[in-house]
């Protein structure tokens, strides 16, 4: 917007110029209202332009300009465009009169949103651009209106030619450009530019989570841990959902006692069921059997069905007296519970509880494990009644 007022009051100063063109009368009403502008009485301003007779065309075109000046300090946009728009199509205005004018058009035609008329205009800025002026700033407002009107391709074009100039506003511009990208769906050309984004604005968590994401999403899950790795040792506030991915990237790249600390010190890590579950899984992961047996302890305290995971590694971890108290507490899975407490009281040498749990899990569900357990208890019983007979 500064810019802009700054481009109105070049417009006006070098619209009320007194040209050599222009007769005496209407260089007279000029003054006039330029009078009544600069006490902000643009619509007297107007009155007095409009009511200029005239049949002089430069003169009605040099009114024209002037009277869009006022109309848009007036807040009256559509009657400026419609002023400027006769201006400049009357082809009268020559040299810095005509690009200025152009580019007063162009800008109010994108402040009204009718971006296929701003480009229009802008375009023939770029080809009728003075040798003292630079094009870095027409072609921005061309990307933006490109944006505005999803032409993706000629977004990144524009932004393009923008950056080739030595410019120094950078983070709008890249900022196009990414979601042209994302929008074409050129990931590897998105990943670079949020680099230079992340160059520009370290300290802006958007662009390290686009970049993670955009990596995962081609397969480089090792630079996107290091992507949110960096972002978090850099101070970022990573948020729950970003730590819990990072956590995952970590146990995908071999590292899940990492992925586990990572969990443990989110907000409710040892309340909330879902990390509980996801840091026992990762310290299983890590073959730290006894910090898995701890979580998942704390699992089953906030829902049963849990009992079943501790009881598994209980029992791998040879916890069978105790494993025992936890099956019990097992719901639905039958079948599993019945051959689980069969290899436990096997390990306890109950054989008979053992071979009883066997004949259980058989009828609740056949198996090859069940019949293959009956059979071995029952031979190691049917030896052992042998071994005592013989004694």
């Amino acid at each position: 917007m500064i810019k802009q007022c700054a481009l109105i009051t070049v417009c006006l100063m070098s619209s009320l110029a007194v040209s050599a063109e222009l007769s005496r009368y209407t260089a007279g009403r000029l003054q006039q209202a330029n009078q009544l502008a600069q006490d902000e009485n643009f619509k007297q301003a107007i009155t007095v332009l409009r009511e200029t007779n005239t049949s002089f065309d430069y003169d009605k075109a040099f009114v024209a300009r002037v009277m869009a000046v006022f109309y848009w300090q007036d807040g009256q946009t559509k009657h400026a465009i419609e002023q400027m728009e006769y201006a400049v199509a009357s082809g009268l205005l020559k040299d810095e009169q005509a690009w200025v004018s152009e580019r007063m058009l162009a800008d109010l035609y994108l402040t009204e949103r009718q971006f296929k008329q701003a480009l229009k205009h802008y375009y023939q800025l770029v080809e009728m651009m003075p040798k003292d002026h630079q094009k870095n700033d027409i072609l921005l407002r061309i990307a933006q209106s490109h944006y505005q009107l999803e032409q993706w391709g000629d977004v990144v074009m524009s932004v393009k030619r923008y950056l080739h100039y030595d410019v120094q506003d950078r983070l709008q511009p890249l900022s196009l450009m990414l979601g042209a990208q994302l929008a074409l769906n050129l990931p590897h050309d998105a990943i670079t530019t949020l680099g230079q984004l992340i160059e520009i604005e370290p300290k802006k968590l958007q662009w390290w989570r686009q970049l993670s994401t955009l990596q995962m999403q081609v397969g480089k899950e090792k630079q996107a841990l290091g992507t949110l790795s960096l972002a978090k040792l850099n101070g970022l506030a990573l948020s729950q959902n970003d730590r819990r991915i990072l956590a995952q990237l970590y146990a995908k790249q071999g590292i899940p006692e990492r992925a586990a600390i990572e969990i443990s010190q989110l907000e409710d890590a040892q309340s909330d069921i879902q990390l509980l579950v996801e840091q026992a899984t990762y310290w299983q992961m890590a073959k730290q059997w006894e910090a898995a047996i701890s979580i998942w302890k704390k699992a089953v305290h906030t829902d049963p069905k849990y009992n079943w995971n501790l009881a598994q590694l209980l029992i791998q971890q040879g916890y069978y007296k105790e494993s025992v108290s936890v099956l019990d507490k097992v719901e639905g899975r039958r079948a599993g519970v019945a051959l689980a407490k069969t290899r436990v009281y096997y390990k306890l040498e109950q054989l008979d509880k053992a071979l009883s749990q066997a004949k259980q899990a058989e009828r609740l569900e056949p198996s090859s494990q069940a019949k293959g357990w009956i059979k071995f208890l029952s031979q190691l019983d049917t030896a052992s009644k042998h071994q005592k007979t013989a004694t």
